[in-house]
């Protein structure tokens, strides 16, 4: 509720892709399965989201039917969270929207609050980041939440990482312009 802002940070990431045969046949540790994923842009406005997060929503809907996936089926949400009031809570919404009932069981946390906002490098940082989660079968927390803002009124992981059983997990990236992306991975059986 008291929160006002990210700080900036810096640092980067990269996730490599490859065929789990190709993978399996030279012995590499397999992480995760990349599910789906969508980019978009809403033009909502040059700093805003939309109250109602639809651009994100969308994006969120969009990704899961990429990935031939139903809302029950995510497990954990790294969300853009931002820690700014606007882009909070309409993420909050968004998420309901996209997961209905499901969303109340959904663990989400938000790594910036660990790491900083790393901008550019923000959105692979994160998908590392929930591969990591699926792997370890650990939810990362959102540190520093004290004060949970009753609009954002979901399981925000606070302040302890929790081990639990995932299967599946989403990471959103938002930003000015009203660009929006989400990707999904699945654990590999």
């Amino acid at each position: 509720r008291d929160r006002d802002g990210f700080e900036l940070s810096d640092g980067a990431g990269c996730i490599a892709l490859e065929e789990a045969e190709h993978a399996k046949a030279r012995g590499a540790r397999i992480d995760a399965e990349f599910a789906g994923s969508v980019i978009s842009a809403d033009a909502y406005h040059i700093t805003a989201p939309a109250e109602n997060g639809q651009g994100a929503y969308q994006c969120m809907v969009n990704a899961l039917r990429d990935a031939e996936m139903n809302p029950a089926d995510i497990g954990y949400v790294n969300a853009h969270g931002t820690s700014t009031p606007l882009g909070d809570v309409a993420e909050t919404v968004a998420i309901k929207r996209a997961f209905g009932d499901a969303a109340k069981k959904i663990a989400v946390s938000s790594t910036k609050s660990t790491t900083g906002h790393m901008i550019g490098a923000a959105g692979a940082a994160e998908a590392i980041f929930t591969i990591l989660a699926l792997h370890d079968q650990v939810i990362p927390p959102t540190i520093n939440l004290e004060n949970q803002d009753p609009a954002c009124d979901l399981d925000y992981t606070p302040n302890t990482a929790r081990e639990t059983k995932l299967e599946a997990g989403l990471s959103n990236s938002f930003g000015f312009g009203g660009t929006n992306g989400t990707v999904v991975f699945k654990r590999l059986r």
